[in-house]
């Protein structure tokens, strides 16, 4: 009996089948347990061909959490329209990005989860990806004062410190949402969104939240 012979198809074609094995077996077994035998008879090829076109596990995996980061990042920015009004592109933007992380939980575990708590250079590349997102936000938070305000006067300190705490909000609750049976990308959008925005929209308005008179808390 000869060899089975594999159906020939274009390399990057190839490369995407393995990627989406790597997703898939990464996400949900974790990268310390997943294999390259068990990624390679997932996308339909040998091991050595995992190799051949991504050199080691490390760099597979690496190439994991670029394609997912830039699909997240391309997502969000693809959800909002910039004529919309401050609140509604927010909304948008939310609404893709928990639409993206339901879509695709085995990609979000791989940002989430596996690049984070195994160190450099895995999650250097995460944090490229989140502060892009935070920079998407801030400027959404400034579009939104600039409308409250003629002359917006947000400390910028302030308006990155929003961002940051919102990115890190949808962050939690997206994992929170993936992880709730009946969750969906719209309620987890509306409940960070009643969250978030009935502060921020006292705080456009000039009615921030101030501490206790005669607090001592620093």
């Amino acid at each position: 009996m000869g060899a089975v012979k594999t159906k020939r198809m274009p390399r990057a074609v190839r490369e995407q089948q393995m990627l989406d094995a790597a997703v898939r077996t990464f996400g949900q077994r974790g990268y310390m347990a997943a294999s390259m035998d068990e990624i390679a008879e997932l996308a339909g090829v040998s091991k050595p061909l995992v190799y051949l076109y991504l050199n080691s596990k490390e760099d597979l995996f690496t190439a994991c959490i670029r394609r997912e980061a830039k699909a997240l990042v391309e997502a969000v920015r693809a959800g909002v329209r910039r004529e919309l009004p401050a609140d509604r592109q927010l909304w948008e933007g939310l609404r893709a990005f928990f639409t993206h992380t339901a879509q695709n939980p085995d990609g979000w575990s791989v940002l989430h989860l596996q690049a984070r708590t195994h160190g450099e250079p895995f999650a250097a590349e995460v944090s490229a990806m989140r502060e892009e997102i935070v920079v998407f936000v801030t400027q959404l938070i400034v579009v939104a004062a600039r409308e409250a305000h003629r002359d917006p006067d947000l400390p910028e300190r302030e308006v990155a410190g929003l961002a940051e705490a919102l990115v890190g909000a949808a962050e939690s609750l997206a994992a929170w949402a993936n992880a709730t049976p009946g969750v969906t990308a719209r309620q987890a959008a509306a409940t960070l969104m009643n969250f978030a925005w009935a502060g921020l929209g006292n705080l456009m308005e000039g009615r921030p939240w101030q501490p206790p008179a005669g607090s001592t808390a620093q």
